[in-house]
């Protein structure tokens, strides 16, 4: 297998546990009861503690180095709360009041938000090609959460606000770390901001503080979430990065929402209609456009 390849199937292997892992956390919420808040405290602590030991057994550096500089630790404070916090619980709490395939799409308007608010710092509006995705997004939000019809929403309403809270916290989770993972390493600045933002949430969802059903499949499900949906995933995805270059891997993220829509209608038995699909469709084609406009660089 050529590198090239090897970072095709890596990227693609990786977006593909993503979305699996938010059909896993559909079933975890709604069928066995598990709260978003024990879900996300637990699977923060657990997978920043091994993002942190992985980091230290491959680079053989301190991980406590980055809190040397005032500035990296502010940064890495603020995107442990407002970024990786922020989106791990709105995206399982739009799941809990909504659907894996809903809230994984939804999170896909972050470029939006993002270019939205580049333009306001910049005071500049955005270009026509902006413009346009701009509105295919609103389009295929509007298609998603109404199928088309103004008077009744096909997703109840707190799942479409847990869902754009997501997008906006997706939005700092992007924009906030690239600065620190240039400076040190995409393992080290997840990692904490992983494990920072599960003690940031213990004292309002304690993970001893159980409610649920387990038995062996809940908690196979929810090694799963851990292990492939997040450690793996990760991995995969960031790994690419040496291979591929980062725009492809942007493009190809997209088999995110794809396999949480497959993933759905096979094990949870959800219904998928042409709107939806229309929706869908609009939503990630922005994705496409603007990476071809500009290639990302990053880890």
């Amino acid at each position: 297998m050529t590198e090239r390849k090897k970072g095709l199937a890596m990227v693609c292997l990786g977006a593909s546990m993503w979305g699996g892992s938010g059909v896993a956390g559909q079933y975890l919420l709604q069928d066995c009861g598990f709260s978003t808040a024990w879900l996300v405290v637990s699977r923060m602590l657990i997978a920043g503690v091994l993002f942190l030991l992985m980091d230290f057994a491959h680079y053989r550096e301190s991980p406590l180095q980055i809190w040397k500089d005032r500035k990296d630790a502010k940064d890495i404070l603020i995107f442990a709360i407002f970024g990786m916090l922020a989106v791990q619980y709105t995206y399982f709490a739009c799941i809990q009041q909504g659907n894996a395939a809903a809230a994984t799409v939804l999170q896909y308007l972050m470029p939006i938000i993002i270019i939205s608010y580049n333009s306001l710092v910049s005071h500049k509006l955005p270009q026509y090609i902006e413009l346009i995705c701009v509105a295919m997004a609103v389009l295929g939000t509007f298609l998603l959460v109404t199928h088309g019809k103004l008077d009744t929403l096909s997703i109840p309403l707190n799942a479409l606000l847990w869902g754009l809270a997501s997008a906006a916290a997706a939005a700092i989770y992007t924009m906030k770390p690239k600065r620190l993972i240039r400076k040190w390493r995409a393992p080290l600045v997840i990692g904490w901001g992983m494990l920072l933002g599960g003690l940031a949430l213990m004292p309002l969802c304690p993970p001893w503080q159980f409610s649920g059903v387990w038995n062996d499949f809940s908690a196979l499900i929810y090694a799963y979430v851990i292990v492939f949906g997040t450690v793996i995933a990760f991995g995969c995805y960031l790994g690419s990065i040496k291979y591929i270059q980062p725009a492809e891997a942007s493009i190809l993220g997209s088999v995110e929402p794809l396999s949480a829509i497959i993933l759905s209608i096979i094990f949870l038995n959800a219904s998928f209609g042409f709107m939806d699909i229309i929706g869908t469709a609009l939503i990630i084609g922005t994705v496409f456009l603007l990476t071809r406009k500009s290639p990302t660089k990053g880890a």
